[in-house]
């Protein structure tokens, strides 16, 4: 199973992290419009995702397990194409449950090893995430140390941290 180190944030100043994620991408961002339907399942979360961007459009089915805390966390996820998100949906929905939706605007930058994700998620606001593909030859531990300094790197305040998934931050609008 593929493995990635993550961290997530609140982003107070958008523009400014753009700018910044930029700069340290040296190239501008691939921007994707992005709609994650999140299903009911037992254990780690199950998503189908449908992107549009310039490039392309498509649809992919993700199985991720990743602990709710803050700060660097290892994530493990399996991910499959779809050919017909319409049908998946469909038979997800109707044997599992659907449990929310995400849509959003992301901006995709890489940096070395890692994707800096700079996320305007309908509904709930700004956000930052970070994934640093680990190879195999990494730690978990390797992966944190490269997370904590883009951090440093992009200004993001660990008071900005977040330990949730965007969709437990919707459904927990939507009880208030």
């Amino acid at each position: 199973m593929p493995k990635n180190v993550e961290i997530k944030a609140s982003v107070p100043d958008l523009p400014r992290l753009l700018k910044l994620a930029q700069d340290l991408s040296l190239k501008d961002a691939t921007v994707l419009v992005q709609k994650d339907i999140f299903y009911k399942c037992h254990n780690g979360r199950l998503k189908l995702r449908s992107v549009k961007s310039v490039e392309k459009n498509h649809s992919e089915l993700i199985f991720y397990e990743r602990p709710d805390q803050s700060g660097p966390k290892l994530s493990q996820f399996h991910i499959f194409p779809v050919e017909n998100a319409d049908a998946m949906d469909l038979i997800l929905g109707s044997s599992i449950g659907r449990r929310g939706v995400v849509a959003k605007t992301r901006h995709l930058f890489m940096v070395g090893q890692t994707r800096v994700h700079v996320d305007q998620v309908e509904g709930i606001g700004d956000f930052m995430e970070l994934e640093v593909m680990l190879d195999k030859s990494q730690t978990p531990e390797d992966g944190a140390v490269i997370a904590q300094d883009l951090m440093e790197k992009l200004c993001i305040s660990p008071s900005n941290l977040i330990t949730k998934a965007y969709v437990d931050l919707l459904a927990e609008k939507q009880q208030q």
